[in-house]
């Protein structure tokens, strides 16, 4: 008897356990938001890749707005990169998303809206990624390879969602914090010099869509200096196709200061 009401209590406090057990699988990938851990720890999620070059790369577009001013920006600096576009924005605008792949530049699936993912929710996870993935396709004619969840996070959804699509997550070593009202050219290259080492993977933003009204201009500015550092430093600058991700990055001399 005792036997059975212990097989019982045991059942009960399993059953109990797996709302918590789901809410972790959950969360804790999302822990590769934190830059220091994932440079040292998963240096292929943080875009750590050839040490002669670094990967430059835009998120939230396509904006009719702002993105052709980048397009100009780079077509000046003899510069491709590699843009994070969202589905929705793909399917809107396009010629623009045509535009920016005529120009030489990947483009790369950051979700299909720019949503938190406060819960779990798989199936939209994979549903919604993969109709991203495919308005990707069909624009730009190849296999998207690249996946950089809205924000950063990416959680256990995010994470089984990209495998069963065929997408490769890779996040940032620097960024610009370009998306605040505060931000400016100056300061915008101030944040990323410190960071900006060969092998890595620059994040900045050619819209304000999901940001301070405006604040794409200080991106669009520190673009001269960013590039200006690379080039000093001996560094290539370019796409995330070309960065060669999967091979491991040596020991890097190069700085820029």
């Amino acid at each position: 008897m005792r036997s059975g009401v212990d097989r019982g209590r045991l059942l009960t406090a399993a059953v109990a356990a797996v709302p918590a057990l789901v809410a972790a699988a959950h969360v804790v990938p999302a822990g590769t938001w934190l830059s220091g851990p994932r440079r040292a720890w998963l240096p292929a999620l943080a875009g750590v890749g050839a040490p002669d070059h670094v990967a430059l790369t835009f998120d939230d577009g396509p904006d009719p707005r702002s993105t052709p001013a980048f397009l100009a920006a780079l077509d000046e600096l003899a510069v491709r990169a590699t843009f994070f576009v969202l589905g929705e924005q793909v399917l809107r605008h396009r010629r623009l998303s045509h535009d920016i792949v005529r120009r030489g530049h990947e483009l790369a699936v950051h979700g299909w809206t720019h949503h938190r993912p406060w819960r779990p929710a798989p199936v939209r996870e994979a549903g919604q990624l993969a109709r991203a993935a495919h308005a990707v396709a069909e624009v730009s004619g190849v296999l998207p390879t690249w996946y950089r969840p809205p924000y950063g996070i990416l959680t256990g959804d995010r994470l089984l969602a990209a495998r069963r699509t065929g997408l490769r997550p890779v996040l940032w070593t620097a960024w610009g914090r370009d998306w605040t009202a505060q931000a400016t050219a100056d300061s915008v290259a101030a944040t990323v010099l410190p960071d900006l080492r060969g092998g890595g993977t620059v994040l900045l933003h050619d819209t304000d869509r999901h940001a301070a009204p405006g604040c794409w201009r200080a991106a669009l500015g520190a673009l001269p200096a960013l590039v200006g550092a690379c080039r000093a430093a001996g560094l290539r600058v370019g796409t995330l196709d070309e960065h060669d991700i999967a091979r491991p990055a040596r020991a890097v001399r190069a700085r820029t200061r």
